[in-house]
């Protein structure tokens, strides 16, 4: 299974790519859509929408993880985060591609094990558990999508065997 992790933001989107094949993980890409400061709200969208478009056009992933924002955001910041959700979510099924979202805390605890870690916890955690992140100049919008992923396909292979057990 392939999956795109995302971590949205309004002026930096972080992605990455991660294939599962039984219980190992691979990373595929990884890397941070960046908007300009100055650019207006429309013109931001519209760049996270088609360069996730070109994201997923690339790796054609069969699922895609994304991060719910966390309530602690100030009320204008939390707009544009939902914004910026909003354009991820139609960006994915414009491309036919089923969503799961995520709690910030149930990703920190899918990957560190804590759902209060740090990020610099998480981003030390994605590290270790894909082969090949360990000397990569990772962002942390990057390695915190990549955590997102992570947690899809923890999560996802503990329903896989609930459900064939039922």
């Amino acid at each position: 299974m392939r999956i795109l992790g995302v971590d949205p933001g309004s002026l930096v989107t972080g992605y990455g790519v991660v294939d599962q094949v039984g219980g190992r993980l691979a990373l595929v890409d990884q890397g941070c859509i960046r908007m300009r400061r100055g650019d207006l709200l429309p013109a931001r969208l519209e760049t996270i929408f088609h360069s996730l478009g070109e994201v997923i056009g690339r790796h054609a992933p069969s699922a895609v993880a994304i991060e719910t924002p966390f309530s602690g955001l100030n009320p204008r910041s939390l707009i544009q985060l939902s914004q910026a959700r909003g354009v991820i979510l139609l960006a994915a099924h414009t491309a036919g591609i089923e969503v799961f979202e995520y709690s910030p805390r149930t990703v920190k605890s899918a990957v560190a094990g804590y759902g209060a870690a740090e990020k610099n916890q998480v981003a030390k955690m994605v590290r270790m558990l894909l082969p090949g992140c360990s000397d990569l100049m990772l962002a942390s919008d990057a390695a915190d999508a990549l955590a997102v992923a992570i947690c899809h396909a923890s999560s996802y292979r503990l329903a896989e065997k609930i459900r064939i057990a039922k």
